[in-house]
């Protein structure tokens, strides 16, 4: 006979809108690390800000496969779907986790507060060429040239006035001038 387990469930999220990219692995990478054993599968489409395409994933407890797929169609609402199954699954701490990562104004100002630099700071940028001198001139940066996602914390202006950007706010990177 077949005993039925009350502690296993399913939840499905929907959420209108765009999530950020980094916030999102940065979730999924603790949620999966925390809680990997008890989430037996995870999958789903995200609608990621700054990407035409979708975000198709899953996960198998702690083993996360995803890529950017199919265009938004138009007209097509732009809304991230999640399912996640297991065993003693908290759906108000994962509905809070995943709604802590939808992009709003408030999510890219706090964002900024953490970025180590002000717009104006003189700093050094890590290039092919050595370390190179400039000054921040934008927070959170995006051209069309960056990975779907993709969201630069600065762009620099060069001494040379070429503009760059620096992918990651870290010391081996980009440096107080």
């Amino acid at each position: 006979e077949h005993e039925h387990d009350n502690s296993v469930s399913s939840i499905s999220i929907i959420q209108p809108g765009n999530v950020d990219l980094e916030l999102v692995q940065k979730w999924v990478g603790q949620l999966l690390q925390e809680k990997g054993a008890q989430i037996y599968r995870m999958k789903g489409v995200l609608s990621i800000s700054n990407a035409d395409d979708k975000f198709v994933y899953q996960a198998v407890h702690m083993l996360f496969r995803g890529n950017f797929d199919d265009k938004w169609e138009a007209g097509e609402p732009r809304e991230s779907k999640l399912v996640f199954i297991g065993k003693n699954l908290d759906e108000k701490e994962l509905r809070d986790g995943f709604n802590a990562c939808i992009d709003t104004p408030e999510v890219l100002e706090k964002r900024i507060k953490t970025l180590r630099f002000a717009m104006g700071t003189k700093v050094e940028c890590k290039t092919g060429g050595g370390w190179v001198k400039g000054e921040v001139v934008a927070h959170m940066y995006r051209d069309e040239f960056m990975p779907p996602g993709m969201v630069a914390p600065y762009q620099v202006k060069l001494d040379s006035g070429e503009l760059i950007w620096a992918p990651e706010d870290v010391n081996n990177l980009i440096r107080k001038g």
